[in-house]
């Protein structure tokens, strides 16, 4: 997705969304730096514009962009959650000392060996999260 606020702004009402001031600086700050960022971070990035956002309007705007399929929610561990604009097929590294998420190639990992699916049910995708650290000098 193009990262100009204008384009923004097309992209939200294409995807059913209202593109309110807040809604556009939240995207904005998730699309012009394609990181993985957490939704304190998203907050800061926000409110360093404009001091006018609430960390419920962060998290309501995140939840819909998710609902809505802009981005993707990454849970590295219960207290560390990002939110991913990449939507396309992908995983993960974790360097579990720095906090930093990064991407893996979908093609470089398989899985194989998953279980039955219960009954009427389909996969919907498989993500892989490899935890990384500093080898011990």
């Amino acid at each position: 997705m193009e990262s100009t606020r204008e384009s923004l702004v097309e992209a939200l009402r294409i995807h059913g969304i209202n593109p309110t001031h807040q809604r556009i600086e939240i995207a904005y700050a998730l699309f012009s730096r394609r990181e993985h960022l957490s939704a304190d971070q998203i907050l800061a990035i926000v409110n360093g514009r404009h001091s006018e956002t609430s960390k419920a309007t962060v998290y309501n705007t995140l939840n819909l962009f998710l609902e809505k399929r802009l981005i993707r929610k990454v849970i590295v561990d219960p207290d560390r959650v990002f939110y991913d604009p990449n939507t396309s097929p992908h995983h993960h590294f974790y360097n579990v000392d720095t906090g930093e998420l990064t991407d893996i190639d979908a093609r470089e990992i398989t899985v194989s060996g998953l279980p039955p699916l219960p009954e009427g049910m389909a996969t919907d995708g498989v993500d892989v999260i490899v935890r990384i650290r500093s080898r011990a000098q």
